[in-house]
């Protein structure tokens, strides 16, 4: 077993989000696909485009310390993407379903800058300026995403959800 460092565990955790970012992708085009606001659906395609370029400067990362860029399966995004799926089927053409997955559209934000804020940090501890310099840029663009996202549940999303209730 390989020695249980700082280093070690920040390239695990490297691993687990490069994982989660392939999923994420998929996950988001899927959402796309049914979402009904038109706002919303553009919202996913742009952050699939962006998750896309993520998992890019991810490769960079591995790069900028020597590793060659490896997933590894993440049990975290693995429920939240299956709890999304379930939203799909449940709520599918229902008032509700956008308000469904502008919430689990925010679980995987919340998850990933929750990620992105510990690799940044264990960089920066680990002095690979590289690193924590893109890590930082993921970190800034999930921040922006949950913001969007956020917007367009305060201003349409989950009011057109209750107005349609009846």
């Amino acid at each position: 077993m390989a020695e249980q460092t700082l280093d070690a565990l920040f390239h695990e955790t490297l691993k687990d989000i490069y994982y989660a970012e392939r999923k994420i992708g998929t996950a988001l085009r899927k959402m796309a696909r049914v979402a009904q606001n038109p706002d919303l659906k553009a919202a996913f395609e742009t952050h699939e485009q962006e998750t896309q370029a993520q998992y890019e400067r991810l490769s960079d990362v591995f790069e900028a310390i020597g590793k060659r860029p490896r997933g590894k399966t993440c049990d975290a995004i693995e429920g939240i993407i299956a709890e999304a799926q379930e939203i799909m089927d449940d709520f599918k053409g229902s008032p509700a379903l956008d308000a469904g997955l502008l919430a689990a559209a925010q679980a995987v934000e919340h998850y990933e800058m929750a990620r992105y804020g510990t690799l940044k940090a264990w960089a920066a501890q680990l002095g690979l300026s590289d690193a924590k310099r893109l890590l930082d840029q993921t970190l800034q663009e999930e921040a922006a995403t949950d913001e969007i996202l956020t917007g367009l549940a305060e201003t349409v999303v989950n009011a057109a959800a209750q107005k349609q209730q009846g």
